[in-house]
Parts: C-alpha cells; structure tokens; sequence
C-alpha cells in the first residue's frame, strides 16, 4: 500500500507495509523466553490461531539457531589478543667501495 501526499516540494509516496505475523513473533521472542508467553503475545497482537502463532515462532527459533552471532560486551569475558610483530624484509644491498674524497680543483 502507499499513500500519496502532496508537498511544497510535489508529490511524495509513503510505503506502509502492515505488520505480519513474523514480526509479531520476533517482538514476543524479545519480550519472553517462555513458548507460551510468546503464543499469548503473538495472538494478542495479530488476528491469527495459537497453531499458527506456534509455527511462526519455531520458524524464527530455528533460523536463529542456524546463525548465532555473540557479541561481547564490556562485562563480558576476558578476551585474548594476540599480536605478532613480523620484522619487515629488507633486501640485502651490497655496500659501495668509496672511491675516495675528489679534490675541487
């Protein structure tokens, strides 16, 4: 859907996309941890069954165990760094014979 609203500048489009039941889902999942709570919230959000609720919850549950991102905050674990310094390679040069101081003159 998209609304069209007139502006000092022209006409602009605005996108409304309404909401579904994958992110009533992903909202109840930030809320609680308990399955059933999160059914409860989702019926209560969205005109769907608690069979539904149910499939669309498991479905975000098993995406996100497929991808797990852990990010360390500042209290989190102490965390290791290693830093290896390498020498940079120079290239052997063979000095140069002086050929002595000339004289100006």
């Amino acid at each position: 859907m998209s609304d069209i609203w007139d502006t000092k500048d022209g006409p602009r489009r605005v996108r409304r996309d309404p909401p579904t039941v994958d992110d009533a889902a992903l909202a109840a999942q930030g809320l609680t941890d308990d399955l059933e709570g999160q059914i409860d919230i989702v019926t209560s959000l969205m005109p769907v069954s608690a069979e539904e609720a149910r499939r669309a919850i498991l479905k975000i549950r098993r995406s996100r165990d497929d991808t797990r991102l852990t990010i360390a905050g500042r209290g989190g674990g102490s965390r290791a760094v290693v830093v290896e310094r390498k020498s940079p390679r120079r290239a052997s040069v063979p000095a140069r014979a002086s050929a002595g101081r000339r004289g100006l003159g």
